[in-house]
């Protein structure tokens, strides 16, 4: 089935929605995530990673902003995923570095070694290795104050599911950002059991 929502496009005049539909195609060899400049790049993409904006509002140019502002160049993440506030609830922006098949700049320094995270210290990617090979996700919001909105989460696992669909990406390579950085992000109020369970399991 089509994906749920709308995808918000980056173009010359700024960001504008379409139909998920219009993006999003069924039976499509790539499950419907055509890049727009780019081929789909198979062989980069071996995990995901969820992360959380760590604000309470805002849209994918605030976030670039924001990441600006701590030396990037340009948005971090692949996709960014609204709550209705700066952003449509559930609308999902897919970023340049999407369109382009470019590495993502989203992950962040190693967690210390006292680190309890489910990803163990011995098979955990370094961050230049999730960077290079790991589509970076954002849930605008802070999951350390207070929940994600039911639509966010559940364009998060569609998206989730098609990434691994189309990609074969494991379910133990959907990553959250804390289990591999010395942060919280996606935050102590993300449903990670509960978005363990949704994830495609085996083989996708």
């Amino acid at each position: 089935a089509l994906a749920c929502g709308v995808l918000i496009l980056s173009d010359a005049e700024g960001p504008r929605a379409v139909p998920a539909m219009a993006v999003l195609q069924t039976g499509s060899a790539d499950g419907g995530l055509t890049p727009l400049e780019a081929p789909l790049d198979r062989q980069r993409w071996n995990a995901i990673v969820i992360h959380h904006s760590g604000a309470p509002a805002g849209d994918a140019a605030t976030i670039a902003r924001m990441q600006g502002g701590e030396g990037l160049v340009g948005l971090g993440y692949h996709f960014v995923i609204g709550n209705g506030q700066g952003m449509p609830d559930g609308f999902v922006y897919v970023g340049p570095r999407w369109n382009r098949q470019q590495p993502g700049a989203h992950v962040a320094s190693m967690p210390r070694v006292s680190d309890t995270a489910r990803v163990s210290l011995q098979r955990r990617p370094s961050p230049d290795d999730l960077n290079r090979h790991a589509i970076g996700i954002c849930l605008v919001g802070n999951g350390d104050r207070r929940e994600f909105t039911e639509r966010q989460l559940r364009e998060l696992v569609a998206l989730v599911r098609r990434l691994q669909r189309s990609l074969d990406i494991p379910s133990d390579r959907v990553i959250l950002h804390g289990d591999v950085a010395e942060t919280s992000s996606p935050g102590r109020y993300f449903p990670g059991a509960a978005f363990e369970e949704q994830l495609v399991r085996g083989n996708p």
